[in-house]
């Protein structure tokens, strides 16, 4: 098993729920987008190095990521913004790409944006509502790996349409603008089998390792997942890349150090703390467990995760429904008591 090579890294994911019951502090979509830019803030306060967010349509969680990181990367200097990740099935590729670099450009290139074929949604073929319809014979995959390309092209400055004489005064081709210089180094691709990381590294993109795995061999998902990371770096020098890629993964991770933590997470203690395996879309998935316990032991079990300790980048799941402040206290909690043993530090 090879192991990162980058500075570990630790940031939060945020689904963005909102939902007007007893306990919620996010009751609204202003309440869950509001909130995510102050837990961006607090963060970065903190040391923490990553503001993520997931992307889910026609759902009460965030949808919309470009405004929402642009106005996190306005109100912060250092921590990295990003997705985990977008459904390239729903995008525009060159209206993203103008939407992308905007973003990274507010922020001072601090991007890291994770794209994928999509997950399950609430909505049937949701996709084509929004216009995109796969060719004959091609899939919904197909189709967001052919957005993908497109995208890609464009950010890093291909030409994609003539020039109009009477407006340029020439002939020639343009680009899409603003670009934002570093960009297509930042992209992610979310994998969820061995295969798709090793298409991943030939197209020279970092890798998002899912939280669900669509292949399930039996063993731990800690370890199929270190070997989808291991097959994605073979490949990867197979490719030639010069640069070196960058690797993540997500966990759900709760230390209980107050009463507080208890109430909320103390009986889920028992029965999250292990692997899920179950059918999804007709394939059997495996799905990995949560970390919540005391904070020493959740820590001994972290640093023995295969995945973790393959990857430089660690994406902590936030319970966002509990707001601003309890979260603040969850991520100092793991960044004092449990982020040490996989070998990260304060950036701050």
């Amino acid at each position: 098993m090879t192991t990162a090579t980058h500075r570990k890294r630790i940031g939060f994911l945020s689904f963005g729920h909102w939902q007007a019951i007893p306990g919620s502090q996010s009751r609204t979509a202003a309440d869950a987008l509001l909130q995510t830019i102050d837990l961006a803030v607090g963060a970065e306060e903190l040391g923490i190095d990553g503001a993520y967010v997931r992307v889910h349509h026609f759902a009460p969680q965030l949808a919309s990521p470009f405004p929402l990181l642009a106005a996190v990367g306005a109100r912060t200097s250092r921590i990295e913004i990003g997705t985990a990740v977008i459904d390239m099935r729903y995008e525009n590729p060159l209206y993203m790409a103008e939407e992308a670099a905007a973003a990274d450009l507010i922020s001072g290139g601090r991007l890291q944006l994770g794209i994928s074929r999509g997950s399950p949604e609430p909505a049937l073929h949701g996709y084509e509502s929004f216009g995109y319809v796969p060719g004959e014979g091609q899939s919904d995959a197909d189709m967001a790996r052919a957005h993908t390309e497109v995208f890609r092209a464009a950010i890093g400055g291909a030409p994609v349409v003539r020039a109009n004489p009477r407006m340029t005064g020439a002939e020639g081709v343009l680009d899409v603008q603003p670009q934002s210089p570093g960009l297509p180094d930042r992209i992610w691709w979310g994998s969820g089998t061995r295969g798709t990381a090793r298409w991943t590294a030939e197209q020279g993109m970092n890798l998002m390792s899912s939280t669900l795995l669509t292949e399930d061999t039996g063993v731990p998902f800690d370890e199929l997942q270190a070997e989808q990371i291991d097959v994605y770096r073979e490949a990867w020098k197979e490719a030639g890349w010069e640069r070196e890629p960058r690797v993540s993964v997500s966990r759900s991770v709760i230390p209980l150090v107050s009463d507080l933590d208890r109430r909320y997470f103390g009986a889920s203690a028992a029965v999250e703390g292990h692997d899920q395996v179950g059918l999804l879309e007709g394939v059997r998935a495996r799905f990995g467990k949560s970390y919540t316990g005391e904070p020493d032991v959740i820590a001994d079990e972290l640093a023995k995760d295969a995945a973790v300790r393959a990857a430089d980048s660690l994406l902590l799941t936030v319970p966002n429904q509990l707001g601003v402040e309890y979260n603040l206290h969850l991520l100092q909690s793991i960044a004092e008591y449990v982020a040490p043993a996989i070998g990260w530090s304060s950036a701050v």
